[in-house]
């Protein structure tokens, strides 16, 4: 990496320290420059957006939705209460207390965020909606029953360092939840930058994409509904040790209801958004309380501003963030497909890879049903390891079903795969995937809320440095890796995937329609960079397509399947001349 490159990216890693104690000087010159009152509105504003930054993980980010964030929130300030008011944990530990019992009601929080999760693995849409809502009112219905430790002992939830007892005590509160939500903030921004976050993304955007990176969906979701559940726990908690004396009334389902339409609205997995967010749900009561209007009414308004998101398919702080970046967007546009002519440009000729001649993979005797259907029988190849074979057949021959088998997303087949002297059978997707074994689809699969490098690094599971990511980029005529993929065109992030995908050097590569939607002279220089990929990168390459032109540029090796069987199989020379199978293409203006 050059010295330009590593002084970028030190910039970007000290960039959210530097903003948090900027965005911390100015919440002490907020707290002693306003009427008290405006500073305790303040502190609400916080203590919601917090809540929001946790709905927003598991909702924005990861793509799930849940109706209970308050009642994290309640589980927070429940276990804060009963730790500080009836245990000796409340003092044993000075003013540092609160922040261990705060810590310790976040963990108790997120066990209920992991053991709600779990469902999350097998419901989407309405049905984990309808779960999500089930138990909050479950929960709600409990608390009513047990109540909160302060009404049973008309104690109130005590501050931090005695700042209830301090005349100027709001104030100080207001700065230690300015800290606390600093540092939520600055959690949020890393484990969304980071590996989690990615895989929180690439759920979000395609479950079957995620798992073929090697990474767990289970793990990924468990994860977000834990991390979401523990930043509400926190929020709880502050807002507990703010009123003092909580009861069921300040978490109601509603109310978690009405901040999970907020978090749709203003996209709360932005952090300035989730701040936005914050302001709104504490103004538009507030507003509604200085006119006299019933409190209820706020519900309506959020209501509409969300049937309003999910009609138009956008969020307001997203509108918002494209208003401010759409130069930047457009610029970065035309910087791509500059770079993108550039890279295709000839090349010289290179010859097709034969292979070391050690088998690799074995398919033996594969066979598929779907009931009466028969979509695989019989089928047996081998691939030699450092070739690029080519997989054809005419429609419904069942080249697609075969790559599912392979790959994992159809562990109910006859037969067995073996890559590299291991079975794969009983593995799961991404089990296979940590083997060596990998794909890309005919489907964009290619999250949009990541950047090209982070997405790189993401399929590599974080095994290519900052330097292999930039070169494999450039190889394959790809994006820098600091672009939005936001920003980048179908084709070219078939190119990125690809990329992303030989950067994680497996063994064997699946290759689904790769050059859909490049142009002939990009299918010509496509070509050319594959046939550099088993002896520079070490991956052997199965390619499905269905430009003949390519697969006879790159193949050394063809297998032609027809209803789901073997037609011919064998170096491409013989298999193209053999009359069976020109026999089963006669016809067929297009293969896939």
């Amino acid at each position: 990496m050059s010295l330009a490159d590593r002084s970028s990216r030190t910039r970007r890693v000290g960039m959210p320290f530097i903003i948090a104690v900027a965005a911390l000087a100015v919440a002490i010159g907020f707290a002693f420059g306003l009427p008290a009152y405006i500073v305790f509105l303040a502190t609400t504003v916080l203590v919601s957006m917090i809540a929001l930054l946790g709905l927003g993980v598991v909702t924005g980010t990861a793509g799930m939705i849940s109706l209970m964030q308050l009642t994290f929130a309640a589980v927070g300030a429940w276990v804060a209460e009963h730790l500080a008011i009836n245990t000796p944990l409340g003092t044993m530990f000075g003013g540092f207390s609160f922040i261990i019992i705060m810590l310790i009601a976040g963990l108790a929080a997120a066990v209920l965020g992991l053991l709600v999760g779990l469902p999350a693995l097998r419901l989407r849409g309405v049905n984990l909606a309808v779960l999500t809502l089930g138990v909050a009112a479950a929960a709600d219905a409990t608390f009513q029953k047990i109540s909160f430790p302060d009404a049973t002992t008309n104690v109130r939830m005590p501050r931090p360092f005695d700042l209830a007892n301090d005349p100027t005590g709001d104030r100080y509160y207001f700065i230690f939840t300015a800290v606390v939500t600093m540092l939520v903030c600055l959690a949020v921004y890393f484990l969304q930058n980071g590996r989690w976050g990615a895989s929180w993304k690439s759920v979000a955007f395609s479950e079957r994409g995620t798992a073929s990176t090697g990474t767990s969906v289970r793990g990924a979701k468990l994860t977000a509904f834990s991390v979401s559940a523990f930043i509400g726990g926190i929020s709880g908690v502050l807002l507990a040790a703010q009123i003092s004396k909580v009861n069921f009334m300040t978490f109601l389902p509603i109310n978690s209801l009405a901040l999970y339409v907020l978090a749709i609205v203003v996209g709360a997995h932005l952090i300035d958004m989730a701040l936005f967010g914050g302001i709104l749900f504490v103004l538009v009561p507030e507003i509604l309380k200085q006119f006299g209007v019933p409190l209820e009414w706020g519900n309506i308004v959020f209501a509409l501003l969300g049937v309003q998101a999910l009609t138009s398919n956008s969020n307001l702080g997203q509108d918002l963030r494209n208003a401010a970046f759409r130069r930047r967007r457009k610029r970065l546009g035309l910087g791509i497909a500059e770079k993108k002519l550039a890279t295709f440009e000839g090349g010289e000729a290179v010859p097709i890879p034969e292979g070391t001649g050690r088998t690799l993979l074995t398919v033996e005797d594969v066979g598929v049903e779907f009931g009466a259907v028969r979509a695989l029988h019989g089928v047996s190849l081998q691939v030699t390891e450092g070739e690029i074979l080519g997989l054809i057949g005419p429609n419904g021959a069942g080249k697609s079903t075969f790559v599912d088998a392979l790959t994992g997303f159809l562990p109910q087949h006859t037969g067995e795969f073996v890559l590299d002297g291991v079975p794969l059978k009983g593995k799961l997707v991404h089990q296979r995937a940590k083997l060596g074994l990998r794909r890309t689809y005919q489907q964009d699969r290619v999250p949009p809320t990541l950047t090209v490098g982070a997405f790189v690094d993401f399929v590599a599971n974080g095994q290519a440095t900052a330097a292999e990511i930039d070169e494999v980029l450039d190889f394959f005529g790809c994006p820098a890796a600091s672009t939005p993929i936001s920003v980048v065109d179908v084709g070219t992030r078939r190119l990125i995937e690809v990329a992303a995908n030989v950067a994680a050097r497996p063994k064997l590569l699946v290759l689904d329609e790769p050059a859909a939607g490049l142009s002939h002279e990009e299918h010509i220089e496509f070509g050319q960079r594959l046939r550099l990929v088993p002896d520079k990168y070490g991956v052997t390459i199965i390619i499905i397509e269905h430009d003949l032109d390519l697969v006879r540029s790159v193949c050394s090796t063809i297998t032609v399947l027809n209803f789901g069987e073997v037609l011919a199989t064998g170096k491409q020379e013989d298999v193209l001349s053999n009359p069976e199978v020109l026999k089963a293409y006669m016809g067929e203006t297009e293969m896939l």
